[in-house]
């Protein structure tokens, strides 16, 4: 239930953010950014879950959690939050998940406050 819910989540925000540029509330860049950042970063999360079960095996070089983080705090939240639900990536370990919202919530937080910004700009 919570998968689902997660997920939707992720989707509905990648929706809104295009329906927010077709109602003329944003800019088109911000759709565009957060769609690509979000493809970046399940494919970030694929390639690492790709490697965590190659490491069992033998060692190898995965990407740093600090760089998940990053991703997720500069905009690719949703595509974060969907790979850890759909490939499992990650959905254990509670501190990443604290971190992870943090990021996520601190991202909300500044895209609301830029878009009004450069709303009033223009």
């Amino acid at each position: 239930m919570i998968k689902k819910t997660l997920i939707t989540i992720a989707s509905l925000f990648i929706i809104f953010t295009w329906l927010a540029y077709t109602l003329n509330y944003t800019l088109i860049y911000v759709p565009i950014y957060i769609s690509i950042l979000s493809a970046l970063s399940f494919l970030v999360y694929a390639w690492d879950k790709r490697k965590a079960k190659q490491s069992v095996y033998k060692k190898v070089n995965r990407t740093p959690e600090r760089t998940l983080h990053l991703i997720a705090l500069l905009g690719g939240w949703p595509g974060a939050l969907i790979a850890q639900q759909l490939l499992r990536h990650k959905s254990q370990k509670k501190r990443f998940i604290i971190v992870l919202w943090l990021c996520i919530l601190i991202n909300i937080c500044i895209l609301g406050y830029a878009n009004h910004y450069f709303k009033t700009l223009l």
